[in-house]
C-alpha cells in the first residue's frame, strides 16, 4: 500500500490565498480509478496501490492549476511505500490514536 502526501503551492497569484486552485487540483482526481484521497489543511494524502496512479495524480493536480493561468506550481510530495503490510491511511491513524489512548 502506498501514501503520499501532496501540497501544491501556486506561486505568482494575485492573491496569497489558494485554497481555489487546491480545489480545482482536488476536483481533478476526485474520480480518479484506483486512488483514495483525504484533504487536511496542509495537503492531501493520496493512497493507491500503485505508484504510477500516485504521480499520475499528483502530475494531473500540477496540471489543472497550471490550467487556470499559472505559471508556476510547487510541490512537495511525500511518499511512503509499504509492501511489508497492507495499511491503509485510516489504519494508520488508528494505531496512533490507540496509542494516545494507552
Amino acid at each position: 500500500m502506498i501514501q503520499a502526501e501532496v501540497s501544491i503551492y501556486p506561486m505568482g497569484t494575485a492573491s496569497t490565498s489558494a485554497s481555489f486552485y487546491i480545489a480545482k487540483a482536488i476536483e481533478v482526481i476526485q474520480n480518479m480509478n484506483e486512488i483514495k484521497y483525504e484533504i487536511n489543511s496542509m495537503g492531501t494524502i493520496l493512497e493507491s496501490n500503485s505508484l504510477s496512479k500516485i504521480f499520475k495524480a499528483t502530475q494531473e493536480m500540477s496540471e489543472a492549476v497550471h490550467n487556470l493561468g499559472v505559471g508556476r506550481v510547487e510541490i512537495i510530495l511525500k511518499i511512503d511505500s509499504r509492501r511489508d503490510k497492507e495499511k491503509t491511511m485510516q489504519q494508520k491513524l488508528d494505531s496512533v490514536k490507540e496509542q494516545l489512548e494507552s
